[in-house]
């Protein structure tokens, strides 16, 4: 069964309210009702205090563009200062949240324990997680990038069941090649998401690994997206900086059809 492809933009720290509210309108003008809502699901991710704003523009256009959450913390309320929990962005009418983004791990100490929790939260809330796995140069050096990032994805996904997990994403993202401009090749990004979807297999079984989505997130733009998407085990994008401008995520949404 072939699988919808995924574009989902992480804009990270990136634009205020006004501008978010541009950015949106801007993706919602260019919707293709005709291919869009049938033939690839397209996510936005904007920072927390630009998702009611994203998503009432979205609303009010009636575009089929999904908002996520960047990240979310596991607990539903408490004396958690800074956290935003998941029926937060629930009632904000989020569909998921990206969990253990490479940022997230490296600068703000996020464990694979944390990330565990994350998706788990999120699925009790009939929301899905986009998971982030990936590695670092080190670690491809070594030689050793498919059971450093295959351990993330069992860790991730540990106490989930099938029904759950298959509802959620996986984003392979090789650290050194986030927000660099180097790019895993096609082949090396393909090795990576085979290997994933081939844990996915042994996990939840090859019917359910074959249902979910693996995506490529680490500097992927219009110059390189036709020789990613052509590979058979990537299923689309985590697209950080190419999804800041409307024009260049329309380029890559309308290279999945």
């Amino acid at each position: 069964m072939a699988r919808k492809p995924m574009m989902a933009g992480n804009w990270k720290m990136n634009n205020t309210i006004a501008e978010a509210v541009v950015l949106t309108q801007e993706i919602s003008n260019q919707y293709d009702k005709e291919t869009w809502g049938e033939d690839v699901d397209i996510v936005i991710c904007p920072p927390y205090v630009d998702l009611k704003p994203a998503k009432t523009v979205l609303d009010f256009d009636k575009t089929k563009v999904a908002v996520n959450a960047q990240n979310v913390y596991w607990e539903p309320s408490g004396a958690y200062t800074g956290e935003i929990s998941v029926p937060m962005i629930k009632e904000i009418g989020c569909a998921g949240s990206i969990v253990g983004h490479s940022e997230r791990r490296e600068l703000f100490g996020e464990t694979n324990e944390d990330v565990n929790r994350k998706v788990k939260a999120l699925v009790e809330a009939g929301l899905y997680a986009i998971v982030c796995v990936g590695e670092s140069l080190a670690v491809r050096d070594e030689g050793t990038t498919e059971e450093f990032v295959c351990a993330q994805v069992r860790a991730a996904f540990a106490g989930v069941d099938a029904a759950d997990a298959q509802r959620c994403v996986v984003a392979y993202e090789p650290i050194w090649a986030i927000g660099t401009g180097r790019t895993a090749t096609p082949e090396q990004a393909e090795a990576v998401c085979a290997a994933i979807r081939a844990t996915l297999a042994d996990l939840y079984g090859a019917e359910v690994a074959e249902e979910m989505r693996v995506l490529y997130g680490g500097s992927m733009n219009p110059g390189n997206v036709e020789g990613l998407m052509a590979q058979p085990n990537i299923d689309g994008g985590l697209i950080g900086g190419a999804s800041l401008k409307a024009a260049s995520f329309v380029q890559l949404i309308n290279a999945c059809l």
